[in-house]
């Protein structure tokens, strides 16, 4: 029988704690969800700085934010209250939401953090301060960090959001508690999917080509052009047959990572500098209008250089999430040259797995894997995309001419 629910309490009869329904926005990960509830349940005892980690796409932002919910919310995340929609959107008054949007986040920007973090709630219960992308910090932005969470205030907690805990300095890591989620499995980000209205098969493909990264599986089961742009970077293994096709694959690849930065950073660059220009007063008269434009050209083009990092950032990630998509398919190809029984990331691809499989040998697969994983690396070190991603292609080229 399911114990029932007294809502003016926060708990259910006979003294079992409810089942807080922002926990279920996380897939696959019950060890952490049980560890988020416990600690959600004994505020006395909760840790006040955390950090939450795992691979790209497993949820550690939406693990930290649902934690937060549960924090603020008078029943430990109900998912129906004021307080849960306010965190949800990023509003509520006692969370302090942190996106880094560029490379790097700066020792200005912390210090600024500390110090709004340094005031009292409002509601009188938690000042939650979550920090996304925390890997971002400069060493300079880690040192202030390190400060406010050695001394934090004491209704202030940190949720500290990075890929590994050895992204972040030894000194902030020991001081935090740490989540580790783990890469969903397809059925779980299947299901998410199906209860935001996908239908099933488009859920499982989706999720299964996704790698268990849930933003990315929501992206390709909704947005035609994202699925789109994965189908035309799947064509690049067999379509690079010589130099001239490995030079066209190349340009290819970085004109479309070109364009998805640029459709991005414009959606997001457009109303930062017009609500910029509003906030100056851009079109009033009057006393003080002149002083206030003067104030306006530093602030916009201290917009401008965030913005331009943004950039830089997004077409950055856009053509690594191309290259894990190439390396995700030669896995596959690996898979059937061993017969090995694994779920297949591209099995909608079945024909052009089974033609390379044919075509080549294990040893050339793990050979492509490899050349794909260090253009990943050159990309990070800031070589030139076009540079990086030409030598990857001139290698697929070389090795499947040599293999025919």
């Amino acid at each position: 029988m399911t114990p029932r629910r007294t809502r003016s309490s926060g708990a259910v009869a006979g003294g079992v704690p409810p089942q807080w329904a922002v926990f279920d926005r996380l897939a696959g990960q019950d060890a952490v969800v049980e560890q988020l509830r416990t600690a959600a349940a004994n505020p006395a005892t909760v840790a006040h700085a955390w950090l939450f980690t795992g691979p790209p796409g497993s949820g550690r932002s939406v693990a930290a934010r649902t934690f937060a919910a549960a924090l603020l919310c008078r029943e430990q995340g109900c998912g129906t209250c004021p307080s849960c929609h306010q965190v949800a959107a990023g509003t509520h008054a006692d969370l302090l939401l942190i996106r880094p949007d560029g490379l790097s986040y700066g020792v200005r920007q912390t210090r600024e953090l500390v110090l709004k973090a340094a005031g009292s709630p409002v509601y009188g219960g938690w000042r939650v301060v979550l920090f996304e992308d925390a890997d971002r910090a400069t060493e300079q932005a880690a040192n202030a960090l390190l400060k406010a969470i050695e001394e934090p205030p004491p209704r202030t907690i940190w949720l500290l959001c990075a890929p590994s805990a050895a992204d972040l300095p030894t000194t902030i890591r020991s001081r935090c508690r740490l989540i580790t989620l783990r890469t969903p499995p397809t059925a779980a980000v299947a299901e998410i999917l199906e209860r935001e209205g996908v239908g099933h098969r488009e859920a499982m493909e989706a999720a299964r080509a996704s790698l268990g990264h849930i933003g990315r599986a929501r992206r390709l089961a909704t947005d035609a052009q994202t699925a789109r742009r994965r189908a035309d970077v799947l064509t690049v293994p067999l379509r690079v047959t010589g130099l001239a096709e490995a030079f066209d694959a190349a340009a290819a690849l970085v004109k479309a990572a070109e364009a998805e930065a640029a459709a991005t950073t414009e959606e997001l660059d457009v109303p930062e500098r017009e609500a910029l220009r509003r906030a100056f007063g851009e079109g009033s008269t009057g006393k003080g209008v002149a002083t206030a434009i003067r104030g306006a050209a530093g602030a916009l083009k201290e917009l401008e250089e965030r913005q331009k990092s943004r950039a830089t950032r997004i077409k950055r990630d856009a053509l690594d999430l191309a290259l894990l998509d190439l390396a995700a398919f030669y896995r596959d190809v690996l898979a059937v040259q061993f017969g090995a029984e694994v779920e297949l990331a591209n099995a909608a691809r079945g024909a052009d797995l089974r033609s390379l499989a044919e075509s080549t040998d294990a040893r050339t697969t793990v050979r492509r894997i490899e050349a794909i994983m260090r253009c990943r690396e050159r990309l990070a070190a800031s070589v030139a995309p076009l540079l990086a991603v030409e030598e990857l292609t001139l290698t697929l080229a070389q090795r499947l001419h040599a293999a025919a």
